[in-house]
């Protein structure tokens, strides 16, 4: 599939999707469509992924896009300033925390995983439940602010302040790592905690964090 990422500020992406290619998008992404798209909003992983989907806090539907003739064109935006990255995953995952996820594509499989371990789950900022896209084909995911791109390789460890996490390879181990004291929490505002991921594989890291910014559901 052609695709286009543009603007600068708040980025967005026009796609060209081939007759019968399916798209899948978060809600309240469409931006504009031409008149050969259809859409309708559908379930990933029918009734046990709607359970999930709703306990992660991504909505229990996404937008499913598909294009009824040759040459359409879909534009898709997050609604909040940022940037967009496609990631290329062939015969693996991705795990997009929530708000992050855009759009995906190609031969793939979305559900929602919980998070490997508790301590991460209620402090990492991220849940208990996340977004996980599988297979192969493309994914595009939305950061708030400006984007890092971290290759880490094996036992390399990063920490993470809450909520400037926006996704990550699958193979990628995510907890948490007590770091403040108590006057840290209440006057640099970093809280207790920090997110610790470990390599191998990818993350990606968005300036600003969630709660700075409200996207469309």
């Amino acid at each position: 599939m052609n695709y286009q990422i543009s603007g600068t500020i708040a980025q967005y992406v026009t796609l060209e999707p081939d007759r019968g290619e399916i798209i899948w998008s978060s809600n309240g992404s469409l931006m504009s469509y031409s008149k050969g798209v259809n859409w309708k909003l559908a379930v990933p992983g029918g009734l046990s992924g709607a359970v999930r989907r709703s306990l992660s806090g991504e909505g229990i539907s996404l937008t499913q896009i598909s294009a009824t003739a040759p040459q359409q064109e879909v534009k898709l935006s997050a609604n909040s300033p940022g940037h967009v990255i496609p990631w290329t995953i062939e015969n693996n995952a991705v795990i997009t925390t929530r708000g992050s996820f855009l759009a995906a594509w190609g031969d793939i499989d979305i559900t929602v995983t919980v998070a490997r371990r508790a301590g991460a789950a209620f402090f990492g900022g991220a849940g208990l439940f996340l977004q996980k896209i599988q297979g192969t084909g493309t994914v595009l995911v939305h950061g708030r602010g400006d984007l890092e791109e971290r290759d880490l390789k094996g036992g390399e460890q990063l920490l993470v302040s809450t909520g400037n996490l926006a996704a990550f390879s699958a193979d990628v181990d995510y907890d948490i790592e007590a770091v403040g004291s108590v006057r840290k929490f209440f006057f640099a505002g970093e809280g207790l905690f920090m997110t610790r991921v470990s390599g191998p594989g990818k993350v990606i890291l968005q300036s600003l964090k969630p709660m700075l910014t409200t996207k469309a559901s």
